[in-house]
């Protein structure tokens, strides 16, 4: 992309849309006839344009009123990016960071762009006061480090940004600070109307199980590694790719930085294009790295946390959620980095490696956003959990590798069942894991010519083993995931001597 697109980029989006006018006029309507200190959120997907709403709100309210504007983020980026914004639709404003220690100047701006703790250290250290603060815009206001500025502006009218109304701390819900929720558009509104992209989202079955909850409600960084970097995640998520994004703009988010550093290895070692970016990366070769994923076609960008926000690629083409969630608004940030749309650009892949498309609901379902404000902790507890999804898994056969049995009468096993069988029959039970090996090794050997190849062709049947040994383990009861790892690794040796055993019985 040359640098003339980028600037027509940036100009169009200072474009004020239908669907952002209205929802505009809603907002003027609250500040024109609210009391003076109401709190209004308005939520607005990710890609709908939060920044250009709010910067014309700041606009036009500095035209009709004789107070200043405040605008809070979270993160440096965004505080560059907004006052970059701002000053596009003329809105003279100062960024208060870290070196702004005083505002001598205070009288020569009407609107200030701060980052929260920064502006909170000021304010306490009382050396830094603005006066006559009318209206305070918080982006992503689903931070609550933001609840610690409310008591310096009592008297000003506060308006919340975000994509996902739903608190980042359960016990400090939104609705104990804002009055009322206004909801803009859904994200399928947006992709029928032509401004967001389209999502195609490919869930690849994972056992999150073993994985534990931290005291933030999300998992653990620890238990996440564990799982990810386990050599079977690693050689699906290869194979996701492969199936899915081979050639694609790619974004890979992980929850740890040695998932993120195992899957730099992993696709670097498969001859793929690919770098690593997390928080300890520096300034100057994050700055690097993003330019060579902007200026390389294939690209993939291995990552933890650090591109959900402020960052805006929209040529990405591929999203890979190489980890799982339990946050609502961490799932819609992921996939949201694929959704702007370009002339030559209208759909972007979704792969996830979480199961989180079956705790959500696909990116583009409708949310009830005005239930989730009001009723956050039923919204939580009515969530699937990981042993519900993992009981509904049921393998299907990809049409690719079925082809490759295409000799073999019968391709599946019914694990549930024969354990009934055996269980009725009084044998052991994991005669039931025998049959299937025996199952497996056949159709290995009905459809090739060589030993060399039955046991080359065995590979293909990784995932078909994988549920079959979940399954087995969940008629036995409760069991550890070792011993599950363990009988997986069992199965595929097993299912390697009898290959060779039927072989030389069938074939020589």
């Amino acid at each position: 992309m040359t640098p003339k697109d980028i600037s027509i980029e940036i100009e169009e989006k200072k474009e004020l849309y239908g669907y952002q006018k209205g929802d505009i006029d809603k907002i003027f309507d609250r500040l024109d006839n609210a009391r003076s200190n109401y709190h209004l959120l308005y939520q607005l997907p990710t890609g709908g344009g939060k920044t250009v709403i709010f910067s014309e709100i700041v606009r036009r309210y500095l035209s009709q009123h004789d107070k200043k504007v405040v605008v809070l983020t979270h993160r440096i980026e965004l505080c560059k990016q907004t006052s970059k914004m701002l000053k596009g639709f003329d809105v003279k404003n100062k960024i208060i960071n870290s070196k702004i220690k005083e505002l001598p100047d205070q009288e020569e701006y009407s609107c200030f762009v701060a980052m929260i703790e920064t502006l909170k250290n000021r304010l306490n250290d009382e050396k830094l006061m603005i006066d006559n603060v009318g209206l305070v815009i918080i982006d992503e206001a689903h931070y609550n480090s933001f609840r610690k500025l409310f008591s310096q502006f009592k008297n000003s009218f506060i308006l919340g940004v975000t994509a996902t109304p739903l608190s980042s701390n359960i016990k400090l819900p939104m609705h104990q600070n804002y009055d009322e929720l206004i909801v803009g558009d859904t994200i399928q509104s947006l992709i029928d109307k032509g401004f967001l992209a389209k999502a195609t989202t490919y869930s690849y079955d994972v056992g999150l199980t073993s994985l534990k909850v931290g005291i933030n409600g999300d998992y653990t960084v620890k238990s996440s590694d564990d799982l990810y970097m386990n050599m079977v995640m690693q050689e699906k998520l290869l194979h996701a790719y492969t199936e899915q994004s081979l050639g694609k703009k790619t974004l890979i988010f992980n929850n740890g930085i040695n998932t993120s550093l195992y899957v730099y290895e992993t696709f670097r070692e498969a001859g793929y294009a690919i770098k690593h970016l997390d928080n300890t990366t520096s300034a100057e070769d994050r700055k690097e790295i993003l330019i060579w994923f902007k200026k390389t076609p294939d690209a993939i960008l291995t990552s933890v946390g650090i591109l959900t926000t402020g960052f805006d690629e929209p040529t990405v083409e591929s999203i890979i959620l190489n980890r799982a969630t339990k946050s609502l608004t961490l799932y819609f940030q992921m996939i949201g980095r694929g959704s702007r749309k370009l002339p030559h650009k209208d759909k972007f892949t979704v792969i996830d490696l979480g199961n989180n498309a079956l705790r959500f609901g696909l990116w583009n379902d409708p949310v009830d956003w005005q239930h989730i404000f009001k009723s956050p902790e039923y919204y939580l507890e009515n969530l699937r959990d990981d042993a519900e999804i993992e009981n509904n898994f049921k393998y299907v056969m990809p049409e690719a590798i079925k082809k490759m049995f295409s000799q073999s009468v019968n391709i599946s096993f019914d694990i549930e069942e024969e354990f009934k069988k055996n269980a009725a029959m009084n044998r052991r039970s994991k005669e039931v894991l025998d049959q299937s090996i025996s199952q497996h090794a056949m159709m290995c050997i009905e459809n090739t010519e060589e030993l060399y190849e039955a046991r080359m062709l065995s590979k293909l049947l990784s995932d078909d083993i994988e549920f079959r040994v979940k399954r087995f383990v969940k008629c036995l009861g409760k069991t550890s995931n070792n011993y599950r790892e363990w009988l997986i690794e069992d199965y595929k040796a097993k299912l390697s001597f009898t290959i060779g055993k039927l072989f030389r019985e069938l074939k020589l």
